[in-house]
Order: C-alpha cells, then structure tokens, then sequence
C-alpha cells in the first residue's frame, strides 16, 4: 500500500500504535491530527530551552560527551610528568570511557602509540599527550568514508537494520527528516512486517513528516514489501528511499538471513542498490554494541552506523570502537530525543569534544 502523507508539524515525542480497539490507522489523516498535539503541550515543545541563544548543534553533541569528556579533562587540567603512571591513568580512562581494549593498545602500545612516543622523545611532557592523542583519534576515524553515500542516479537506497529498543524507528523519523530539511524528497518502506507496531509508528512517523511511505498487508514478506518501496522510488523519481527492517535479535539466523533477502532483491531492482546499509545501536549499551555490530556484519555488509542515544550517559569511545576494531565507521549520531537531534558524524568535531 502507498500512502501519501500532508503533515504540517511534527510530533517530537515517540508516536505510539493505537491501542486495541482503537480505529485503524486511515490512508491519510486530517491537516489538523498531522499537526501533532494542540494547545499548551505543543507550545512547550516548541519554546526555546531557555533563555539564551539557542546553542549551535554541536554544542548539544559536546554536552553529550560530558561523561566521556570530564574523566579524560580531570588527566590534563594540571601540569603533569610524563611517566608510566600518567600513562596508567590515561590507559583506564580510555577503558572507562569505552574504546575498548584493542583500540587502547593501539592508541597506546602500537607503532604509532603514546609509549613509543615517549621512547622516541616525539612527545616528551604530559600535557603534548592531549593532541598527540588527539591526532591518533582523528587518524583512526578517517580511515573510511563518514559521509552517507549518494546514488550517481536517485535513488539513493538507505537500508537499515537494528535490535529491537535500540530507538531504530525513531532514528529513521529523525533520518528522513533531516534529509526533508535538506531539500529532498523521500519515500520510507515498513518492511518490519512481522510486528504491527513497527509499521504503525513509522506511518505516523511518515504523517508528522509530510513523507511518503510504502505498506504492506500483516505479515507480508518483508522482502516484497521492500521490492514495492524500490519501484514507487523510481516511479516518483524521489531522491532517497528508506527501507526498514525488522527489528529483530542478532541471535535469531533466520531472522538475520531476511536481511540479505531484502538487500538482494533490492539490488535487483535497482542495481548498485542498498548504497547504505545502516546499523543503528543504542551508544548506552556500550560494548554490547560492539558485539551487536559483529554479528550484523557476519550476515550483512555493513556500511555505517546510526549511534542512536548518545546523551550525558553514553560514553563516546564506542564510536572509535566500532570503527577501529570492524572498520565500520559512524555516520550518523543521535544526541537527544527530538527530531533534529540527530548530525552527521564529524570527526573534528566529536574528538574535540571529547577532550577539549
């Protein structure tokens, strides 16, 4: 089924499935319900945060990494020697703040690390370590492409996969809405047919969004609604097509095999097709995430990951993690619960707010 969608505003807060006995969702809803809610609750959510100038994007990703950041400050905020003590304290910081432990040893053991540094005299006081690491970390994270792919010809095929609770509907609405404010055009498939609340959110999703969006019947093969996705793209000559999946546990095989099912038939119908291949995790679960990101991998190539979560709680060296240790990099981040709280990954930018 193809709905076309008319929404005004958006909604900032998660849309919820009808509960049972509700009247079903229809093909298109009236102006009024697309707005969202009325009266002092939509007010509240489009009043500014405070007071001051409303704070440039970046500024709410470097709040975001205030976990990570105050540790790691803490070891350069007074003048230090450098010895294997300093170093000792910088090695469990990292382990705190979740790079993991092969990119520790790389960051501090390999060829190009802290203590062959030192020996070499290359870095020689404490407080050079800061953008010697610096440095490292930027290296490391431009080893790949972190820019999402563009077709030569639209569309441009976005599939995405994800456990459940990771926030991988959501990340798709927020995904959707910055390519819209962007200036193009998008088309969503809610290929997540095995669970009636996944196709249901994402059509109020699509509503709230003024996007358009691809259904199937219950329970259709998830790969045929994909298929449909792929030939009302070409047919509206939209710019990006959207296609999820089934949000489902990296443990189940069957499940994980659908993906592939889907990323074939989807390159079939248009060939160089997905040109992403997005994972979305949850940057709270920390090394989790890690072990999530393998086992997608194994059935599927991945080509970039959607961090959703990453507020005061998560700690940023997940992302240098992910992409050190599977060559996987970050493309997109989620850094708070509304709609525009989602940025391309600059690499820059994320470690100078984890140090600075």
């Amino acid at each position: 089924m193809f709905r076309k969608w008319f929404g005004k505003k958006e909604n900032l807060e998660e849309p919820q499935p009808p509960a049972q006995g509700d009247e079903p969702l229809s093909t298109k809803a009236s102006p009024k319900a697309a707005e969202g809610p009325q009266g002092p609750e939509a007010q509240a959510m489009e009043a500014p945060d405070s007071e001051e100038p409303k704070k440039a994007r970046w500024s709410l990703f470097g709040r975001a990494l205030e976990k990570t950041r105050k540790g790691l400050k803490s070891l350069f905020t007074f003048r230090r020697t450098l010895d294997e003590a300093f170093v000792e304290e910088i090695e469990a910081e990292l382990f705190g703040a979740d790079f993991g432990p092969e990119t520790v040893r790389a960051l501090l053991d390999g060829p190009n690390g802290i203590r062959q540094a030192w020996k070499d005299k290359t870095i020689t006081e404490a407080e050079e370590v800061r953008e010697f690491l610096k440095r490292n970390l930027k290296a490391m994270l431009t080893r790949r492409e972190v820019k999402l792919a563009q077709a030569a010809t639209p569309p441009t095929v976005i599939l995405v996969a994800g456990v459940n609770g990771t926030g991988k509907t959501t990340s798709i609405a927020k995904l959707a809405r910055r390519l819209r404010d962007d200036g193009k055009s998008v088309v969503l498939a809610a290929a997540d047919t095995f669970r009636a609340a996944a196709v249901e959110q994402l059509t109020i999703w699509s509503q709230r969004l003024g996007v358009d969006i691809v259904t199937g019947k219950p329970q259709a093969d998830p790969a045929s609604v994909a298929y449909q996705g792929a030939e009302t793209a070409l047919a509206t000559g939209v710019d990006y097509l959207i296609v999820d999946t089934a949000g489902r546990l990296h443990t189940q095989v069957n499940l994980m095999r659908e993906l592939r099912k889907i990323r074939d038939v989807l390159s079939k119908k248009i060939p160089g097709s997905p040109h992403e291949c997005l994972l979305v995790l949850d940057a709270t679960t920390g090394q989790n995430a890690l072990n999530q990101a393998k086992l997608f991998q194994a059935e599927v190539e991945l080509s970039g990951i959607i961090l959703a979560k990453l507020d005061g709680t998560a700690k940023g060296g997940i992302v240098v993690a992910i992409n050190n240790q599977l060559d996987i990099p970050v493309k997109m981040i989620g850094v708070g619960e509304k709609l525009e709280d989602m940025e391309p990954f600059d690499v820059d930018k994320f470690v100078d707010a984890v140090f600075e």
